[in-house]
């Protein structure tokens, strides 16, 4: 008998693709489902002590209505936020985003790492932590960017973000002092892979860019190693806390990317 119990990805908006497309190459058969909290989008500006409450309890909804093997908190401000009370509140193993910091120290000839995320990303002490236990050696530069946040979901909406609006993102990360000498990236908020392209063409150099979403898929595959999955992969739902205007003209980009059915929470 399979077993049809889906992986449940969860983010604020549509970030939490970028993290899905590495995971479904891995796990082809697997079911997924993708939940946005549409309604509290986007973390990146709120209060640290509201997303510590919230999500713990929409995971909680979430897991007794589609009762999945694993969840993945698709979003790093929700992971260095709340993922400790997640795991605490849910009988389930649960997988967070955090920095891509350790892949960046680790092919950064010039020794100077820029972090790319959220404001609520970039001040948590975790990535302090990363900074200091896997880049020791490097000048760690940081900024946060809602705007991002909001071109990537522009983008899978259908529209045509200015270019000159990811050059004035990048500025604020290229434009601190030392910034000259980052020659690799990370993409530290889940929405920022999602347009890489565009970042890498308003760059005023070449420049890397790193993101967690494959050492997730490897972690999703240890922690589901010999489980038994459907033969065939099921539609994807995609289920939001707020299913509005927004959220439906996101729906061809969610259909590309095998959610195909959308469910408000």
């Amino acid at each position: 008998m399979t077993d049809a119990r889906p992986i449940l990805f969860f983010d604020s908006g549509v970030g939490g693709l970028s993290i899905v497309a590495p995971a479904r190459a891995a796990l082809p058969r697997a079911p997924f489902v993708y939940a946005a909290d549409s309604a509290g989008f986007p973390y990146g500006i709120r209060d640290e002590a509201e997303i510590a409450a919230r999500v713990p309890v929409l995971l909680g909804r979430l897991a007794e209505r589609y009762r999945p093997r694993l969840i993945v908190i698709a979003c790093n401000t929700a992971s260095t936020i709340a993922l400790p009370a997640v795991r605490a509140a849910l009988d389930l193993p649960v997988v967070g985003t955090v920095p891509a910091i350790r892949p960046a120290a680790a092919i950064s000839g010039t020794r100077t790492i820029g972090v790319l995320g959220t404001a609520a990303t970039v001040r948590q002490r975790y990535v302090d932590d990363l900074a200091a236990r896997f880049a020791g050696d490097c000048a760690v530069l940081r900024h946060g960017s809602a705007a991002l946040v909001e071109l990537a979901e522009a983008k899978l909406r259908g529209e045509a973000p200015a270019p000159e609006a990811f050059a004035a993102a990048l500025d604020g990360l290229l434009g601190q002092p030392g910034g000259d000498a980052i020659d690799v990236v990370v993409n530290a908020c889940t929405h920022f892979p999602l347009v890489e392209a565009e970042l890498a063409a308003a760059a005023p150099r070449p420049l890397r860019f790193v993101d967690g979403g494959e050492g997730i898929a490897r972690r999703i595959l240890a922690l589901t190693q010999g489980q038994d999955w459907p033969d065939e992969a099921a539609r994807g739902v995609a289920v939001f806390t707020r299913l509005g205007g927004r959220e439906a003209a996101l729906a061809p980009a969610l259909a590309a990317r095998g959610f195909a059915d959308l469910e408000e929470l």
